[in-house]
């Protein structure tokens, strides 16, 4: 890919205002698979500068020409959809197969959806005598991280496109090659130029300057609640809007009347997928104390089941972790289950038999697992299960419920109406019944510090609008 070591700006793929790279390592093999260019402040200023000269005439745009600017995108992402899910496959590690069906497949979905949602969208309306208007927010600073790229990418770029605005996105340097590739899926779908920009680099050298740029008007970022925090804080002086999808330490409550045997395995399954990189993994899994060890019995099958190996072979359920930073973090987590107590079921720290490179973890099971040990408090990011007692349905709540975060949480019942009255009960920005998939057109974010604002669906997309009114514009006379 010859565009790997430059930018997108203005619709031009340009050299870099650096000569910095850094290598983009293949987790399954420790090896380069490439180089990406490392931008800094001169590069971020070139690219909101573009930005917001074209946001000039974009903004204005028609709701037609907009619906057909994402049509054209939907059919070109489509054409390149496999050659996306291989990329993202080799640079962050997961199992081809997870990358075509969801990987990849994900970044086409928040195009559709938010096609949808700007076809029936109003964009004017009356209140009394005076006249509301919502408008393109500005110039927006798009931040991604690498455990989903695409989805990530789109979900921020679809309803931006969407609602006029103009943007410049940042995604990780770990897994950049997939952003370059999505900005060439742009390009060749007629994306005016400057309306979308791409620049590489690690948060200080870009993240910073794009953060506090007087030019851009909206910050949206995704990403570990400690970066976010830093993107808040760099946006501050400027009083800019600062979306933030951070953090989690999902809650998934295992109700008495569940069929254990299902739910549980499901749920073991479901929290390993991604290498259990995902920001709403189900990774407390709170069980009732006096059936600890038939949960435990059940979690360690599961998880003795999950296939950890090369991405790229047939029957991988799941593949390595990110990098050598995540796998050390990872490890040292696990030694800290091991030396507070909690009983360990299954895996534990080093790689599985038989693999002697790549950044793979074993699928790991803690059973008896009490709230404020470290393995429950902090965000793993792998595939490591805390099992956790409780008494009753309020304790049960109480406990999904200690926690710094609230992005997602789980219930598992086999009455439907007690499961909704506990969801009302966890503080989160989304609850999964029984198993419930994500969906795309619900709001997805998260309470306390697992960020503030929505992403997906109409929801998401109105984050990229700002409300005017306009006063006596019904008058009469």
């Amino acid at each position: 890919m010859s565009n790997r070591t430059k930018f997108y700006i203005n619709g031009e793929w340009v050299e870099p205002s650096t000569s910095d790279t850094l290598d983009v390592i293949n987790p399954a093999t420790e090896q380069p698979i490439g180089q990406v260019a490392m931008g800094g402040s001169a590069d971020v200023d070139k690219a909101v500068a573009a930005a917001k000269a074209a946001f000039e005439t974009y903004s204005q745009t028609s709701k037609e020409e907009r619906i057909a600017l994402l049509e054209s995108i939907i059919a070109k992402y489509g054409e390149r959809m496999g050659e996306v899910a291989g990329v993202i496959s080799e640079e962050m590690g997961a199992p081809l197969a997870l990358a075509n069906a969801a990987q990849a497949p994900s970044g086409i979905g928040h195009f559709m959806t938010t096609l949808e949602v700007l076809k029936n969208f109003e964009f004017e309306e009356d209140i009394g005598t005076s006249h509301i208007v919502k408008e393109p927010a500005g110039v927006c600073g798009l931040i991604t991280p690498w455990n989903w790229p695409i989805n990530q990418i789109a979900c921020k770029v679809a309803p931006a496109l969407a609602a006029g605005c103009t943007m410049v996105l940042k995604p990780s340097e770990v897994a950049p090659f997939n952003a370059i590739l999505f900005a060439e899926i742009l390009h060749d779908a007629g994306v005016p130029a400057g309306v979308f920009n791409l620049i590489n680099g690690d948060g200080p050298s870009v993240g910073a300057p794009l953060s506090s740029h007087p030019d851009v008007d909206m910050m949206s970022f995704t990403g570990s609640t400690r970066a976010g925090i830093e993107v808040a804080k760099n946006a501050a002086p400027t009083v800019k809007r600062v979306a933030q999808e951070l953090g989690g330490k999902s809650a998934n409550i295992i109700l008495d009347d569940a069929d254990f045997s299902k739910s549980i395995s499901r749920d073991v399954f479901g929290m390993c997928m991604n290498s259990g990189q995902s920001c709403n993994a189900p990774t407390r899994m709170l069980v009732p104390s006096a059936r600890m060890d038939e949960a435990a019995a059940i979690a360690k099958a599961a998880a003795e089941q999950v296939k950890v190996g090369d991405p790229k072979e047939e029957g991988t359920t799941i593949g390595p972790v990110v990098s050598a930073t995540q796998f050390e973090k990872i490890q040292n987590l696990i030694q800290k289950g091991i030396d507070e107590g909690a009983k360990l079921e299954t895996g534990g720290t080093g790689r599985p038999d038989g693999l002697n490179a790549g950044y793979y973890v074993r699928p790991t099971v803690f059973s008896n697992v009490t709230n404020d040990m470290t393995i429950a408090r902090e965000e793993i990011f792998g595939p490591v299960l805390s099992l956790i007692g409780y008494e009753d349905d309020d304790d049960a709540v109480r406990i999904a419920n200690d926690t710094l975060y609230g992005l997602s949480g789980y219930i598992s019942s086999a009455d439907p109406e007690r499961a909704k009255k506990v969801a009302r009960l966890i503080r989160t920005g989304n609850v999964h019944l029984n198993g419930a998939p994500v969906d795309n057109q619900a709001p997805f974010g998260g309470y306390k510090q697992s960020g503030n604002g929505r992403e997906w669906g109409q929801h998401g997309f109105e984050e990229f609008l700002e409300v005017k009114a306009i006063m006596g514009y019904n008058a009469a006379g």
